[in-house]
């Protein structure tokens, strides 16, 4: 059948070239749809519940929040675990759904739940879910800033307030409406809002309390609507505005009647524009700013959404004053397109080599340029295959295709029609006419398609235990197993129709019988090799028996990672301060650090955010800053090839020498990518899980100490639990009892002056704020003062108060500073990130060490989490699917040669492969990681083509009649270079991958590594111990006479011909 494919495609070889010609414009049209991004989404299906709970401490938003979300969600179906966080303010539950989970379905059931759990909570309190965006959706983040000197249009400075309000009612509206985007998160500058601030001595003196003001604010502000009257057959609508919209009107509202004096809001109260309590701030370079971070709706693709976020915003920005604009300061799209050209380059690079090898061991340009042009075509054809399967371009997807691979079918029957046309030639002394072409065209690709077609289908087989991988590791491999499978797949297309149908048509003209240069002199190193082979054959095979057996060794003793570590060319700097922390102490903190990284020639900009933004995805208390350090280009820095290491260390000694701060250094997509795996920022997590915090804490700092003399282990830090200044104010219920004073009549008047009510709203056009009722901010800030509050006592007649101290106790205490939990159990979390060392050994370390040293009290428990998590699920994964596969491959071979001997034989190769594959590996001292573990995924593909193009060939030779010797010797010459060609081409096209230091080169280097390393064992090994094997398994030349029979040829493989 395969023969009458090919006699076919040369009788309409002008059909072929036509589709050839139309799949290439498809292509060409599908490459302007195909989305490109750096790494594929690997987001698990998760659901963010947060509640703000404000003047909730961490104890009590555990117990009246979390406690009651977490149970109502428990048992969702297809929710995998939960995990919460419980601070000051705020409770933030996190449930994290089995892959493929629709994230609208798990949304909907979770929101189901939520109403049911309503009652429960405190009332006023309601429980949102977060953006529907992934962990990765952070793609794109701009300050508003105003120059130096700009002013308003009142003479007066713009102040963070300022710049906050154009950003909540000019910039943020805007960006909100761009496709793809999901939520808009503001952090940094102030809320505008009217304040209204009572002074408890003209409260007093008038008589007035607290809520009456707020009540009095609350009915004095409203427009009412009262229906219409008809008059001479018109209808007039009648309105009754009582709107306050200035402080004058605020001011004005009547509070009480005085012995028939008004009592008016401006006589006991300060008026004034004030500024929000707020959670968060933001800065660049070393002052404050307003900073937007736009959020991507998952299922987006990260670059085309922000490119369109950076066109709008060049949009808006020019509704702003004068003075003031929007600055873009983290674009994804950077990291994208670097990471793509990255790719581009390891492409086209390996593609010129690839096309050079071809002409040089071909001699004859037109059939190079015939091999050669499968590369484009099948490019072309998998990237229509892409957009049709929804796989986006990426490191993973586009940085695994090498063309080396996709042209080795066409390499060996291009090869053997040449070769065949330059015998004909010789034979007939003439050229050949054109159906002696077509003729001889057709013959020679039958005799050697079908071990080609084998040779692709069995690389493509390899392929099958990538899409064996679950969860995270099976996201990040899947788009690359999909993309190689379909591009073999195409090339073996190719190979049966267009490459017989080109070298018909365009293969004219005289051919060479004679080698080029360069394969007469490989021929020339080569024969002597050979015969040497098949002289010591015993000994050929013994050693590369031994060099397999010290190649299983070292793999053995390697250590091992999940993926290396892209560098995306910007760092992030986790700065912990001291629990308690003000805010306003922690932004002259952060100014000063950002400082002193501002002084590094290598830093564009330092941008930071510290606590927690508007919209809570990532809740961080006023002493966390997030600092993202923007890294000029390579090109720009004084050393273009300082290793990045040299950098972070020389940053982390500058800023050890800032007092009152602790970092871990990281970078923004791994950040994230490390928390969506694990709940947390690090390389590496220890859980220890219990009930009370104080024996958390305990068993924290006992794993911490064993940890940080582990050699390895960087930025080891236990979760900040405790140590949260809290100013407790205690009621005594019996001095309550005795002048008849509820306790909420304390609780609120504190409440009300300390924490502020917001007492209606003060519209401007669209834009609106609230009016907030508290005391004036001296008299906030002063502890002493809070004793004086007056607590009105009910009922003695005319009003009458008693000072707070009288009735409470007033003391501050140490209380919890978050509360962490898992699965509803709470947890202490130790983390560490590894630097200078392998992920697997550092983990096997650990808990032997933790295991042994730290003592666990009854009832708690530890568990390890982090990225290593993936790595041995991901390692269970392939140890099971892996023999699978070595099985259906040797299935093959047995389906090709029909004999269990000759299969044997060439399936050799695969373990002989893998030798140089980790001989390659440990020269450039890279650990194992599931990147390696692809490249001898895809490796053992290769080894084993060669050995099915040599023994096909040498079986052949044999069916013909020559006698064994002749034939393997002739077979094995005549193959070498097919052989040398697909071996070279193959790993000349990773070449350019395992050299590169681009963005996201660190991905790839592993896997090129060991692709080039096994192919250049593989080679040697197929030309040299394949022949020695197949003439030791086949028998041996006949014997002089007299000779003893040697052991070998009384083992039972050999009984045939001994």
């Amino acid at each position: 059948m395969l023969e009458r494919i090919i006699a076919l495609s040369i009788r309409f070889r002008w059909i072929v070239m036509a589709l050839v010609v139309l799949a290439c414009a498809v292509g060409v049209w599908s490459f302007q749809r195909l989305p490109i991004d750096a790494t594929p989404d690997i987001t698990n299906v998760q659901v963010q519940i947060n509640t703000e709970a404000p003047g909730f401490s961490p104890l009590e938003s555990e117990q009246r929040i979390t406690f009651p979300v977490e149970t109502a969600i428990a048992g969702v179906p297809g929710l995998e675990y939960t995990r919460s966080v419980s601070r000051y303010g705020l409770s933030q539950v996190t449930a994290v759904f089995e892959d493929g989970t629709d994230i609208y379905f798990a949304r909907q059931l979770v929101n189901e739940r939520l109403q049911a759990a309503r009652g429960q909570l405190p009332e006023g309190l309601t429980p949102e879910p977060g953006p529907i965006a992934t962990g990765l959706g952070e793609i794109f983040m701009y300050t508003i800033e105003a120059e130096r000197g700009a002013r308003r249009p009142d003479g007066e400075l713009y102040t963070p307030e300022d710049l906050r309000t154009l950003q909540d009612w000019v910039i943020r509206p805007q960006l909100r409406n761009t496709p793809g985007v999901t939520e808009v998160n503001t952090i940094g500058g102030f809320e505008r809002q009217y304040h209204v601030t009572p002074w408890p001595d003209r409260l007093v003196a008038y008589g007035v309390t607290m809520a009456e003001v707020v009540e009095a604010l609350n009915r004095n502000n409203a427009n009412v609507g009262a229906g219409y009257v008809e008059r001479y057959g018109e209808q007039y609508l009648v309105r009754v505005p009582g709107q306050a919209e200035s402080l004058e009107d605020l001011g004005a509202i009547i509070v009480a009647n005085r012995n028939g004096v008004p009592v008016r809001v401006a006589d006991v109260a300060d008026l004034v524009m004030g500024e929000e309590l707020r959670t968060g701030a933001a800065t660049e370079d070393g002052r404050e700013v307003v900073l937007g971070t736009v959020f991507m709706l998952v299922g987006e693709n990260s670059r085309t959404v922000a490119r369109a976020v950076a066109a709008r915003l060049d949009e808006a920005a020019r509704a702003l004053p004068a003075g003031v604009r929007a600055v873009p300061v983290y674009d994804r799209t950077d990291l994208v397109d670097r990471a793509i050209h990255t790719v581009e380059k390891n492409l086209l690079e390996g593609a010129l080599l690839v096309i050079v090898v071809l002409f040089l061991l071909l001699g004859n340009i037109r059939a190079a340029l015939i091999t050669a042009a499968v590369i484009p075509i099948t490019m072309l054809m998998t990237i229509t295959g892409m957009v049709r399967t929804g796989v986006s371009g990426n490191l993973m997807s586009l940085g695994a295709l090498d063309f080396g691979l996709i042209v080795d079918g066409a390499v060996i029957i291009v090869e053997n029609c040449l070769r065949r046309y330059g015998e004909a030639q010789h034979r007939l002394g003439r050229l050949l006419n054109r159906e002696e072409r077509f003729a001889l065209a057709a013959s020679a690709s039958g005799e050697v398609i079908r071990p080609s077609l084998f040779g692709v289908l069995i690389i493509t087989l390899v392929y099958v235990p990538i899409f064996a991988l679950t969860g995270v590791e099976g996201k990040m491999f899947h788009p690359m197993a999909i993309t190689v499978v379909m591009a073999l797949t195409f090339a073996l297309i190719l190979s049966l129709a267009f490459v017989p149908a080109a070298v018909a048509m365009f293969v004219t003209g005289k051919v060479e019988e004679k080698d080029s240069f360069v394969m007469r002199g490989a021929r020339r190193f080569y024969q002597p090799a050979l015969d040497m082979a098949l002289r010591l054959r015993v000994a050929f095979v013994a050693v590369a028996v031994a060099l397999v057996a010290v190649a299983a060794l070292g793999a053995g003793r390697m250590g091992s990672e999940f993926i290396p570590n892209l560098d995306e060319g910007d760092i992030a700097l986790h700065a912990l301060r001291i629990p308690g922390t003000s805010l306003s102490q922690a932004v002259q903190m952060q100014t000063a650090l950002e400082r002193r990284i501002a002084q590094f020639p290598e830093v564009e900009r330092v941008v930071a955010k510290i606590g927690t933004a508007e919209v809570a995805t990532d809740p961080m208390p006023p002493s966390v800053a997030d600092t993202f350090i923007m890294l000029k280009d390579r090109k720009d820095w004084p050393n273009p090839r300082k290793p990045r290491d040299e950098l972070l260390a020389e940053m982390q000694a500058a800023v050890a020498e800032i007092p009152g701060n602790n970092y871990e250094f990281t970078q923004p997509i791994q950040m994230r990518f490390n928390e969506l795996l694990s709940g947390v920022r690090a390389d590496v997590a220890i859980k220890v899980f219990g009930d009370d915090l104080d024996d958390l804490l305990e068993v924290g700092n006992a794993v911490e100490g064993v940890i940080g003399g582990i050699e390895g282990a960087e930025d080891v830090s236990v979760e900040q639990v405790t140590g949260l200044p809290v100013l407790q104010i205690r009621p005594d219920r019996a001095a309550l009892s005795r002048l008849g004073i509820s306790m909420d009549d304390v609780q609120q008047v504190v409440s009300t002056s300390i924490g502020g009510v917001v007492a209606g709203q003060v519209f401007e056009g669209d834009r609106r704020f609230d009016v907030v009722v508290r005391l004036p901010e001296t008299l906030r800030e002063d502890t002493e003062a809070i004793g004086r509050l007056r607590i009105p006592v009910p009922g003695s007649g005319g009003p009458a108060f008693v000072p707070l101290e009288e009735i409470a106790t007033v003391a501050v205490e140490k209380g919890p500073n978050q509360i962490s939990r898992e699965d509803g159990k709470r947890r202490v979390v130790v983390t560490a990130n590894v630097r200078g060392r392998d992920l697997g050994s550092f983990i096997a370390e650990v808990q032997e060490k933790v295991g042994t040293e730290v003592e666990v009290p009854a009832g708690y428990w530890i568990s390890y989490g982090g990225t290593f998590e993936q790595l041995i699920s991901a390692a269970k994964r392939l140890q099971l699917v892996v023999p699978v596969v070595l099985l259906l491959i040797f299935g093959l071979l047995f389906a090709l040669f029909r004999s269990v001997k000759d299969s044997a034989i060439v399936f050799s190769g695969v373990p002989l492969a893998l030798t140089g594959g980790v001989a390659a590996l440990a020269m450039r001292g890279l650990p194992l990681s599931i990147s390696a573990a692809v490249g001898f995924i895809a490796l053992s593909g290769v080894a084993v083509l060669n050995g099915v193009v040599m023994v096909s060939f040498i079986r052949t030779l044999i069916a013909e009649g020559k006698p064994l010797g002749e034939a393997i010797r002739e077979g094995a010459l005549t193959r070498l270079r097919p052989v040398l060609m697909t071996a070279l081409v193959a790993s000349l096209g990773f070449v350019p991958m395992a050299l590169n230091v681009g963005a996201g080169a660190e991905v790839q280097r592993p896997l090129a590594t060991v692709v080039i390393g096994g192919i250049i064992s593989s080679t040697i090994l197929t030309l040299l111990v394949l022949p020695a094997l197949y003439s030791l398994v086949h028998g041996r030349p006949p014997r002089p006479a007299g000779a003893r029979p040697g052991w070998l040829s009384r083992l039972p493989f050999n009984r045939s011909n001994a």
